[in-house]
């Protein structure tokens, strides 16, 4: 699910002998990662994935990038797209990660896409829905509808009893996403799949590299789903509310 406006005139040309250098992104879960792939003749070949730990982005994400480019004798403006995971996870992470690639986009206009973290798992377990622990007993929820179209929602136990459209199968990478929607949709097939990673959103997005569709850089932002504690807590109304 895009957060900004597509910007299909804009990236690098394309066509049969397309051979492009693409950058990927991923601060949006507990862990990270940063993957090099070369998109070259229709086939796209992940050179190589840094795991980032957990709390580490802000220290570790732009060294890491720089550190993978380098040791395939590539620098930064060897890179003709960067793709992004904007979403849903951690508030930091996802801050985090958007805000390095900004800065690594800018300076020579690195055209950039941004993907949802749901989209890509959905896309790994060969699905069209997918789930995420959210944490506070809430999951992360992408579900593809009849028509090819796709809602991104936040679901405790209740939300998810009230889902009128309920997939038939559903990606899942955490015990905990699974152990909440089995509990409300015990018919549905949970799909298990390790978690995904920046050379999983760098494969998914290849359509969309290929046919120049990039997000403007100016309004790219976080795909939340949710307000953060400081939203929900310095709220006076809903402060007001918990003490009533």
């Amino acid at each position: 699910m895009p957060t900004s406006q597509s910007v299909a005139e804009a990236g690098p040309e394309t066509g049969p002998d397309t051979d492009l250098l693409v950058l990927g992104v991923d601060t949006c879960g507990p862990t990270g990662s940063v993957a090099l792939a070369r998109l070259s003749r229709g086939v796209t070949r992940i050179l190589g994935q840094t795991e980032l730990a957990g709390r580490s982005y802000s220290e570790k994400l732009v060294a890491a990038a720089g550190e993978l480019l380098a040791g395939h004798g590539a620098k930064l403006a060897d890179v003709a797209a960067i793709v992004v995971v904007s979403g849903p996870g951690s508030f930091t992470g996802v801050r985090v990660g958007l805000s390095a690639v900004k800065g690594l986009a800018e300076p020579g206009q690195i055209p950039v896409v941004a993907v949802s973290r749901l989209a890509v798992l959905a896309a790994k377990a060969g699905v069209g829905s997918a789930v995420l622990d959210a944490h506070r007993h809430e999951v992360f929820l992408r579900v593809m509808g009849a028509d090819g179209s796709a809602q991104e929602l936040l679901a405790g136990a209740e939300e998810l009893a009230m889902v009128g459209l309920r997939p038939a199968r559903v990606a899942v990478c955490d015990d905990s996403a699974a152990e909440l929607v089995k509990s409300a949709w015990n018919e549905a097939e949970l799909v298990r799949c390790e978690a995904s990673t920046a050379a999983d959103a760098i494969q998914h997005c290849v359509p969309r590299i290929l046919a120049r569709e990039f997000d403007d850089l100016a309004l790219l932002d976080g795909h939340y789903l949710r307000r953060s504690d400081a939203e929900i807590f310095g709220d006076p109304t809903t402060a007001k509310a918990r003490h009533e």
